[in-house]
């Protein structure tokens, strides 16, 4: 068997999880796993494959020869904006599990929101016997922003629950049982929307997409009494200003949020305290460490049969 490039694996997130998974993982060839403080001044100018989140700056003047990139997540905008990226393929992460866990936050928020759940929890606490006259999920259009591999199966799952779907990407997409809308058919996409999913990369044209100016297209005349907004694309595309003050003033009826500009949330930031606002730790869709791997085994082995790679990341507009 000739020799094998091992693959290089630098991810910012569960270092421990991660070299348990590469215990058995890449067994043809091996890896070098950059949080392995050992490997740090390891030469790299042999490796093939890397397997990255977030990477330093510096890793591709380390390793000048790779010939394909693996993200470690379903977003690719933490080597997007990385100077001297290297015009080589980019592989994103895209695993059925990962897009089922997505799918099941997607479809809880939508949920809590339509059957204020919040509201109940809150009357909960306080010992208050109250009941709410909720409308159908038919009554309700969910408005999903981005249409990949997650907002198509988010779509699909909130059809099941009932909820009137429509979509907006960029270009304009075909998904059967689902209206879509373009770029510029942005505004009658929001009027005709009372909850919000954001699923959107971050890209320099989405970076403060979601802000005061926007969510005053929403529709204000639903079966909601005002929109929600749903996000867990990516913190850098919200202004989170604009949501608390959209909360206060009643722009917004609510909000649930899975990312954020900075994270972790400073303890001192005013989403904490607002009621309406249901916060979650950036945990929607977790990358499983063994999954990732396999999905780059697989990929790794279709490229060196001849294969076309799947779910490439296009250099131009950024996912």
């Amino acid at each position: 068997m000739p020799n094998r490039s091992p693959v290089l694996v630098d991810l910012k997130f569960n270092p421990e999880a991660v070299a348990a998974a590469l215990k058995t993982a890449f067994a043809d060839r091996g890896s070098i796993n950059l949080a392995d403080p050992a490997n740090r001044q390891v030469d790299l100018s042999h490796v093939d494959y890397a397997l990255l989140w977030k990477p330093d700056a510096d890793l591709f003047e380390r390793a000048p020869n790779l010939k394909v990139l693996f993200s470690g997540g379903a977003g690719v905008d933490s080597m997007m904006s990385i100077a001297d990226l290297p015009d080589i393929p980019i592989v994103r992460f895209v695993d059925p599990s990962l897009t089922a866990r997505m799918s099941e936050w997607v479809v809880l928020q939508c949920l809590m929101h339509l059957r204020h759940a919040v509201d109940h929890l809150r009357n909960q606490r306080d010992r208050v016997w109250r009941k709410y006259v909720a409308p159908e999920a038919r009554e309700v259009t969910v408005g999903i922003m981005g249409l990949g591999v997650l907002g198509r199966d988010a779509a699909a799952k909130l059809r099941v629950m009932g909820f009137n779907v429509i979509g907006w990407s960029r270009g304009k997409k075909q998904i059967d049982g689902v209206e879509t809308f373009d770029a510029g058919e942005l505004d009658s996409f929001l009027a005709r929307t009372d909850m919000l999913v954001g699923l959107l990369p971050l890209t320099p044209e989405t970076a403060g997409f979601y802000n005061a100016a926007l969510f005053s297209k929403l529709r204000r005349d639903g079966a909601l009494g005002a929109p929600v907004f749903i996000n867990a694309g990516r913190g850098g595309s919200q202004v989170e200003a604009d949501i608390v003050s959209a909360i206060g003033s009643g722009l917004l009826g609510g909000a649930s949020l899975d990312v954020f500009g900075v994270e972790p949330l400073p303890a001192d930031d005013p989403l904490w305290g607002l009621e309406k606002v249901v916060i979650t730790p950036h945990d929607a869709a977790l990358s499983e460490e063994y999954a990732l791997l396999r999905h780059v085994e697989q990929q790794i082995a279709r490229f060196e049969a001849g294969e076309p790679l799947q779910y490439l990341v296009d250099h131009g507009t950024g996912y």
